[in-house]
């Protein structure tokens, strides 16, 4: 069996930049999904996953003729691999200015598959006052936006990985930080 961590490791430092230069609450801080008014499912625990290597992508967003939606299926894990954390600190202001984003039309595509998690290695799926009408069309059709995420190179473009979500269980929280583990047998 292979595992591979998803979630990024946060220290004191990264907390305190994070702070810093997004105001994250505590709930909003490294591997995270905002609630958007909605509770976790916990089927949503573990989902068949496929992550996306669009690492090319830069100057415009990640658009459909940039996947194959054929990998794509109901209740799964869709990741998309940009390279952002990698190539940008996690908490610097450079990390949440003009990170990569989903088209409209991709996140569009995505819901009507009915997929359970969209995970990203940047702060979002859309930039600035994009990002929470993206959530929360996102959660409205029972899909969680992961952010924050690491690793993902090491599975994209890979068929046969489960992926376990496990969000702290706290209440009346706007976000919650979550270890995400990527299985392949």
């Amino acid at each position: 069996m292979t595992l591979v961590d998803l979630s990024l490791k946060v220290n004191t430092e990264m907390y305190k930049a994070a702070q810093n230069n997004s105001g994250a609450p505590y709930g909003h801080i490294g591997t995270h999904f905002d609630v958007m008014n909605k509770e976790f499912p916990l089927e949503y625990f573990s989902r068949k996953g496929y992550v996306f290597d669009v690492r090319s992508v830069r100057d415009r967003d990640i658009d459909l003729c940039d996947v194959d939606l054929s990998k794509v299926h109901q209740n799964m894990f869709i990741g998309f691999d940009t390279g952002w954390l990698e190539e940008y600190a996690y908490g610097t202001l450079a990390y949440y200015h003009d990170h990569p984003q989903l088209s409209y039309a991709l996140i569009d595509a995505l819901l009507e598959r009915s997929i359970s998690i969209i995970g990203i290695d940047c702060a979002g799926i859309r930039r600035g006052k994009e990002h929470t009408p993206a959530d929360q069309q996102c959660a409205d059709h029972g899909t969680f936006v992961v952010e924050n995420m690491i690793h993902l190179s090491e599975i994209a473009g890979q068929d046969g990985w489960v992926i376990h979500t496990a969000p702290m269980n706290f209440s009346g929280m706007t976000g919650l930080v979550c270890r995400v583990i990527a299985e392949k047998e």
